[in-house]
């Protein structure tokens, strides 16, 4: 739902009140602050980085830029956390080429996430081309510059996520991917995963991610620090490789260009499909994202599956055990390494812990009856976890991790029959502010907690309001306020973020935006499989009600036939199958096929350049695109859709 922004006096973002600067004060004498070991083992190493370290497409559109966060260069303000401050610092300051070791580096904050690159007898190894071919680009064209040009021998996905692989034309050319040239060795089910996530659901995903990352935010004290787990996301182009080979056991090794690797399958914890890996000639183990400097999400915010919290410390057990007697070196996809073997194994055990804690106390409660909101406000970490900046919640919380194991044994339903068919949101909003004595009385209790400091309440309470009458001025301003409070004390950063995005819409209104489509990078390396999946997700039930269509497909590319149905408002495609009464045939590549069914092309065009011949009913392909809908990237968060 759109609404009037507010005026220029409300939309302005407020200092910190008494109530957040005395909470802030309170993290910064509750934590070790003078323990200054991080910031040591961030700057180890360090070889160069770009100045101003901005980063830009082919037309000059900036895609990343840590040139506005020099504001960092200060102790904590009122408005941020002390402690995700902290943390904030260590992402965007420590940028550029580091050596982890002779022969092993890593480029850190081109991006959310690390490259490594891996020196071997012919060029560079690559683990995780980050997000976007531009930063991946730039990171690699730093280590030639600085360490020699060499070659790209070979590049390693460790998981399904993806700032982990979408920037792989950046080290790669789209020539050399379809040819095979490079090898693309990634976890067993990689390819089904990472399109699930960031195309199936990949346009909600997508909204949310841009409270989750804070993309909509300006860099400064009173708004965008850190997304926690680096330092900001990079907004290039993205792309996506079929892997040539599937790594799909513990102990399967590989020697990619001289370089030895011996491989830990850790699905199901951070990632679906993911691993982690032993090189012995450096003695380092690489864990991926299984552990990070911080506590990582068990549930994203930006919405996945939740991940098994008890497997993920099992797997970072496991890891302890086939590698802890042989590694000097712990070095990661996101933040900065740990050197020496007891210094590596203690962060090790105690990321162990973190997460077994969680998982074990969510469920003692759990079995005592309590829900998942009750959990949530009772579980709080013993000092001996705690207290390590490494194991604090600047990515994930420990209140929403507890919620998420509990989702993930027990689901979202709590048990009491009163809660099992609830309304939904606009209609207990009604319903709330009639029994609550309308509005602008509703307005008036919230204000009075508002003064109190009792944020959460004033949320929950003007949420009735929004959800009913976005136009209700006063109660949007209000809660635009209350939440920029909260994301002031939120440690969390995707916590501060997702407020503060929050304030930021109630505000300002609806950011625009474009329909959701997936990029042509993305198109073109999708199997077909997962594009038919993607059509099904698109399908108006209303719009293929009664429709009974049978259209067969010739992939020229591919020297396959398929058959794509329509039947019983469900989209279904048969690989190896024609209909001898289909209402049309079509003949193609399969990736001309993929960009049509994208938006990327239309008809006209591929018959055009004959790369489209059709036989049979020239109006089946009009008749089949009017059966798909198109997914607005900037639907309302804070305001109901229109009904």
């Amino acid at each position: 739902m759109d609404y009037t922004p507010l005026d220029e006096i409300q939309r302005q973002p407020k200092p910190a009140s008494e109530h957040t600067k005395t909470a802030n004060r309170a993290v910064q004498s509750a934590l070790p602050f003078g323990d200054r070991t991080s910031f040591d083992d961030a700057a180890r190493g360090f070889i160069a980085t770009l100045e101003p370290l901005t980063i830009q497409r082919d037309n000059g559109q900036v895609t990343y830029d840590l040139s506005e966060f020099e504001f960092l260069n200060q102790d904590a303000p009122d408005t941020v956390n002390p402690s995700l401050w902290r943390q904030a610092q260590l992402n965007a300051q420590y940028n550029g080429l580091f050596e982890v070791c002779d022969g092993l580096y890593q480029v850190r904050s081109f991006d959310i996430a690390n490259m490594t690159l891996i020196r071997g007898e012919r060029g560079w190894v690559i683990i995780d081309p980050l997000t976007s071919a531009e930063s991946s680009a730039a990171a690699l064209a730093l280590a030639n510059q600085h360490l020699g040009e060499r070659p790209v021998t070979a590049v390693i996905i460790t998981h399904s996520h993806a700032d982990h692989f979408a920037g792989i034309f950046g080290v790669m050319t789209a020539e050399q991917a379809a040819a095979g040239d490079i090898p693309v060795i990634a976890p067993e089910h990689f390819v089904d995963e990472a399109l699930s996530e960031n195309v199936l659901a990949g346009n909600v995903m997508n909204r949310r991610a841009t409270y989750m990352y804070g993309n909509l935010l300006r860099p400064g004290a009173q708004s965008f620090v850190s997304t926690g787990l680096g330092a900001v996301l990079s907004m290039g182009s993205t792309g996506f490789v079929v892997p040539t080979d599937i790594v799909k056991q513990t102990g399967e090794t590989r020697t990619v260009d001289g370089i030895e690797f011996e491989f830990q399958m850790t699905p199901g914890t951070e990632a679906p499909a993911e691993f982690v890996f032993y090189l012995p000639q450096f003695k380092a183990l690489c864990m991926a994202e299984i552990t990070s400097h911080h506590l990582h999400n068990v549930y994203t915010l930006r919405g996945a599956q939740v991940r098994d919290a008890l497997a993920w410390s099992a797997q970072i057990n496991e890891s302890i055990d086939l590698f802890g007697e042989r590694l000097e070196i712990q070095f990661a996809s996101h933040h900065w390494p740990i050197w020496g073997r007891q210094q590596a194994v203690e962060y090790l055990a105690k990321q162990r812990d973190l997460y077994k804690y969680i998982h074990d106390q969510t469920l003692r409660l759990a079995n005592q009856g309590y829900t998942k909101e009750e959990i949530a406000d009772r579980v709080s970490l013993p000092d001996a976890l705690g207290q390590q900046f490494y194991n604090r919640g600047y990515y994930g919380s420990v209140h929403h991790n507890t919620r998420a194991v509990y989702v993930k044994y027990l689901g979202y339903f709590n048990g009491n029959p009163s809660t099992l068919h609830p309304l939904p949101p606009a209609a207990v909003g009604e319903r709330y502010i009639k029994a609550m004595g309308g509005k602008d009385n509703i307005v008036n209790m919230a204000q009075e907690s508002f003064d109190q400091g009792d944020y959460r309440w004033v949320a929950e309470l003007l949420n009735h309001i929004m959800m009913v009458d976005p136009e209700h001025t006063s109660a949007r301003a209000l809660l635009a306020d209350t939440l920029e409070q909260m994301g002031y004390q939120a440690e969390s950063a995707p916590w501060r973020n997702f407020y503060l995005c929050g304030a930021k819409e109630l505000r300002e209104g609806l950011p625009q935006g474009s329909n959701f489509t997936a990029s042509e990078g993305i198109a073109r390396g999708m199997p077909l499989p997962n594009v038919f999946q993607l059509m099904a997700v698109r399908l108006s039930p209303e719009a293929a009600d009664g429709v009974e269509l049978a259209i067969n497909l010739a992939f020229t590319d591919l020297n396959e036939d398929w058959l794509l149905s329509i039947n019983n408002s469900v989209l279904n495609a048969f690989p190896g199958r024609k209909d001898s009464n289909a209402a049309a045939s079509l003949c193609l590549t399969s990736v001309n096929f993929k960009r049509l069914m994208m938006g990327l092309t239309d008809a006209v065009t591929l018959i055009e350049a004959g790369e489209l011949e059709t036989q049979g009913d020239a109006q089946t392909l009009v008749h089949l695109g009017g059966l798909f809908e198109t997914f607005p990237r900037r639907f309302p968060i804070m305001t109901p859709r229109p009904a």
